[in-house]
């Protein structure tokens, strides 16, 4: 309290100052989470029979508008089946003709019942011959699915050829460590910055929790999914970068120690008795 000391007592009162600022003040606490973008909605394009690839104009990472022809499959087989059911629906149309200049009732009966069939099967390889060419759903980013080097391959039914996802529906998937999930709640609001575009933050609100975890880095962690506010054209499925959510406010010292009293916590049940 006497003359002297001038650097310790100024040093003890800076100390003092911001240890009873960070007691009294409040601050924002956010939790920081690596996100990635994703599609709203990804849809398959399947092979719809057995076949052989004939063209194959698209691939991953095109933008392709809405009936964007996507490849083609081989139909001569096909056309030629048409041919030939075409002939013998005809030709039984014949005989059915010559049964009723007959008055043959039950013949004519056999044979509609046998027209009846063959113009079933022409529409069902009228069908096929259709969807050989497989088009877009919808307007969108091809995010997986290249042709090009498989032209005259096999496919098989049900094949997933390509997978579509469009371009103005998102959704944000955020990897929250499972030692702050008990923090997160359905409706909080948070802003997203993505590694492409730095200077963009864009605002979401958090729709669902996953209980999913996955293994990274020796930890767990959680998916959680949140929706934009609003959807930008720039914005692409795949991209990456960090997540905030805004919890409360809370003091600043809790922020600060929170890491440290739980180590302190976790470290104290394991060792004492």
């Amino acid at each position: 309290t006497g003359p002297g000391y001038v650097g310790r007592k100024l040093a003890l009162a800076t100390a003092a100052t911001l240890l009873l600022f960070a007691a009294l003040a409040t601050g924002e606490y956010r939790l920081s989470a690596t996100t990635t973008l994703e599609g709203s909605v990804r849809r398959a394009v399947v092979a719809p029979f057995d076949g052989y690839i004939d063209q194959a104009p698209s691939r991953a990472g095109d933008l392709v508008a809405k009936d964007t022809l996507l490849c083609t499959l081989d139909d001569r087989d096909l056309r030629l089946e048409r041919l030939a059911r075409f002939s013998q629906k005809s030709q039984l149309q014949r005989q059915h003709q010559s049964a009723v200049a007959k008055y043959d009732r039950a013949q004519a009966n056999i044979i509609e019942a046998q027209l009846d069939q063959a113009g079933a099967e022409l529409e069902l390889v009228e069908a096929k011959l259709q969807r050989t060419r497989l088009q877009a759903p919808f307007a969108g980013l091809l995010v997986s699915g290249d042709l090009s080097q498989r032209l005259g391959s096999a496919v098989a039914k049900g094949e997933v050829l390509f997978e579509l996802t469009p371009l103005d529906s998102y959704r944000v998937m955020l990897e929250i460590d499972e030692r702050r999930i008990g923090d997160v709640r359905i409706g909080q609001q948070g802003t997203l910055v993505l590694a492409s575009q730095p200077a963009t933050p864009y605002a979401f609100t958090i729709s669902k929790l996953t209980p999913i975890t996955t293994a990274k880095d020796g930890r767990n962690f959680f998916r959680v999914e949140a929706q934009l506010a609003t959807v930008a054209d720039t914005l692409r499925a795949g991209m990456e970068g960090v997540g905030k959510i805004s919890i409360a406010r809370r003091r600043l010292v809790r922020i600060w120690s929170r890491e440290l009293i739980e180590w302190v916590r976790l470290w104290c049940w394991r060792w004492l008795p």
